[in-house]
């Protein structure tokens, strides 16, 4: 022990020799004399030192000390010495060259740490050294170096969601000083309550319902500015609408009406100066977006993930029962793939006699005999049929756009499908069909009108239905979206759970949940759909005839994406689709038909001669998970 303490009279050679030993890579703390010694002194006690810069060698160590007074020979009380080695003085490169000679049981890691009699000491925390050291010959336990935790994170740094660096403090308080100097005072903030809007829209116009993220004129968006303007939504949230927990029941394609729909968000429903909010939100709201009502709902509540199912209605004139006129493309490949399946043919209750002799008539000229045809109860019976084999849980595949068959979300339950009597407005007869399903897929709606129709004009058995439920990939092609309006979404499950809980309270309490209910706005909601739905609906149809010009593109192909449509109901192999393989006349949709706002003026016969004015084939997209989520409906 003599011969130790003599070493350590020269504490600052003593800081050097520990640089030497565990490579320095940034500053370091102050080691005090009691680290140093123990760190060491189980180091020099099993090797030689040769220390040219201070001549000492293993022999001399062994002579007394004549500097040291007889008190020092005694150990010092280490725990009480002062600091020795500065920072400054570690991060200094040594003025002479060490020699150090280490014995196998030390190792230098990384890390700064070293590794004595295979415990690992950390040199960089005085504190934890001394400890590991006092309980390295107990258990041999490892410290973590560089106070890191238990996964080897680093200690966390400023960032986000951390302390304001100098420079975002002084830009915060910048921004609330007003340009004479004066503080601004904060806007006051009121509770938010999980709410359910009720709504009803006129999607004329709109790039659809859901708010999208490169500001295009959506039904959500205007919706939500109106919140904003009116303090349902507070400045700090206006920003970003997921901050609010935003949804919508239902989700419709641009261009789609909706009678009714549900939005759910966490709302301010005491806004201070405003009595009535539901009539405040519309003096923001443009007419053809209306607000029923709203309710406060349980916290849980996602319009999407409650609503348990929605209803759809589409109408559309009787004339497109027509069968296809003589000589049309369609017409030509019907009659030439139904020439092989006599008896079949014989058995069809397709007519032609509509058309008579008036093969080389004008477009107007059919259009105008048209709208004066009205349905016969058979052929009214037959589309009820049709119908009737949509009800149930199927695999909607080939209804849709991206799904592969073995998806098993195709497989949607469709509890009621009823089509209406016709009703006749001014010269046109017009047919309802309401869906009652479950939910809905991208394009689910109209692709199963469109298989309605065709099915219904060509005298194609009910097979044909079963058939585009199987595993084969065919075209069908989608009515126009004029036709197509959201009657409302449904919550029997959670108005019936609410009934129970309300029924042991009082409106007034703060726990009573009204029901969604849109019967309680009926009236006001019938007077709107005849006002900004109906009425666009047929004057559209009345001024540029939509849906006679979709007849007409359907009746013009002539290839085999639409054989399915025979007097047997079978899926012909010329008409199924395989994936990879190129067909030779693929059946190209229009965009016009996507559209529900027209200026008039020729539009939609100018849009219809255009050549780019095509759809690209859809039949190979395929969607991400959450597109699929977002395209339901």
């Amino acid at each position: 022990m003599t011969t130790l303490l003599r070493l350590f009279t020269n504490l600052k050679s003593t800081s050097r020799l520990l640089q030497v030993v565990v490579p320095l890579k940034r500053p370091r703390p102050r080691l005090s004399v009691y680290t140093t010694f123990r760190t060491f002194s189980r180091t020099l006690e099993m090797s030689e030192v040769s220390y040219t810069g201070l001549n000492v060698e293993k022999r001399q160590l062994d002579e007394p000390s004549e500097d040291l007074p007889p008190s020092d020979l005694k150990r010092p009380r280490l725990l009480e010495e002062e600091p020795v080695a500065s920072t400054s003085s570690l991060t200094e490169p040594p003025k002479k060259p060490l020699d150090i000679s280490l014995p196998k049981s030390t190792t230098t890691l990384e890390d700064n740490t070293l590794q004595i009699a295979g415990t690992e000491v950390d040199v960089d925390d005085e504190e934890n050294t001394a400890q590991a050291v006092k309980e390295e010959k107990k258990q041999g336990s490892k410290l973590r170096p560089d106070n890191r935790n238990q996964k080897g994170d680093k200690k966390k740094s400023r960032g986000r969601g951390g302390r304001q660096t100098r420079n975002e403090e002084d830009a915060s308080r910048e921004s609330q000083m007003s340009a004479n100097g004066e503080p601004i005072p904060k806007a006051p903030r009121y509770p938010k309550r999980q709410c359910a809007l009720l709504i009803g829209f006129c999607g004329s116009g709109y790039s659809g319902m859901q708010i999208q993220p490169d500001h295009t004129r959506t039904i959500e968006g205007v919706l939500f500015t109106a919140l904003v303007k009116v303090g349902a939504v507070s400045q700090d949230n206006a920003d970003n609408p997921t901050k609010v927990a935003l949804a919508r029941a239902a989700r419709t394609d641009a261009g789609v009406h909706a009678a009714g729909n549900v939005v759910s968000l966490k709302m301010i429903v005491t806004i201070p100066g405003v009595k009535d909010l539901v009539a405040r939100i519309n003096e923001e709201l443009p007419p053809e977006i209306r607000l029923w009502g709203y309710g406060r709902t349980q916290n849980s509540f996602n319009a999407r993930l409650i609503c348990e199912s929605r209803k759809y209605t589409y109408f559309f004139p009787t004339y497109l029962l027509i069968p296809p006129k003589p000589g049309s493309g369609l017409y030509r490949v019907w009659e030439e793939h139904a020439a092989k399946y006599p008896d079949a043919v014989s058995n069809s209750s397709v007519s032609y006699a509509f058309w008579g002799n008036e093969e080389s008539t004008t477009k107007e000229e059919d259009l105008a005999s048209k709208r004066s045809w009205r349905i016969g109860q058979e052929q009214l019976q037959n589309l009820r049929t049709l119908a009737e084999r949509y009800e149930g849980t199927h695999n909607f595949h080939n209804f849709t756009v991206g799904r592969d068959f073995k998806d098993r979300s195709n497989n949607r339950f469709m509890k009621k499908i009823e089509i209406a009597d016709p009703v006749v407005y001014g010269d046109t007869e017009w047919i309802s069909v309401l869906f009652h399903g479950q939910s809905f897929m991208l394009h689910q709606i109209r692709k199963m009108m469109a298989i309605l129709v065709l099915a219904c004009r060509m005298g194609t058995p009910t097979r044909i239905i079963s058939e585009l439920y199987g595993q084969r990939d065919v075209f069908v092609p989608k009515m126009p979206s004029l036709g197509l309006l959201l009657e409302e979404p449904l919550f029997d499950s959670y108005n019936q759970r609410m009934g129970v809980i309300n029924a042991k309270l009082e409106p007034t309490d703060a726990e009573y949940r009204p029901l969604i209910d849109f019967d309680l706005h009926r009236d006001k909601i019938n007077a709107f759909k005849e006002v900004f739905i109906y009425k666009n609906m047929r004057e559209v149809e009345d001024r540029d005839g939509l849906f006679d010009a979709w007849i007409r593109t359907i009746d013009a192909y002539a290839g085999n994406d639409l054989l399915y449509l025979n007097p047997t109901g079978a899926v012909p192999d010329a008409a199924v689709i395989k994936q990879g393989e190129k067909r030779a006349n693929p059946f190209r949709e229009k965009r016009i038909f996507d559209t529900t706002n027209f200026t008039g003026n020729g539009e939609i016969k100018k849009k219809l001669e255009e050549d780019e004015d095509v759809d690209m084939e859809d039949d190979d997209v395929v969607l991400d998970k959450r597109h699929i989520e977002e395209t339901e409906g």
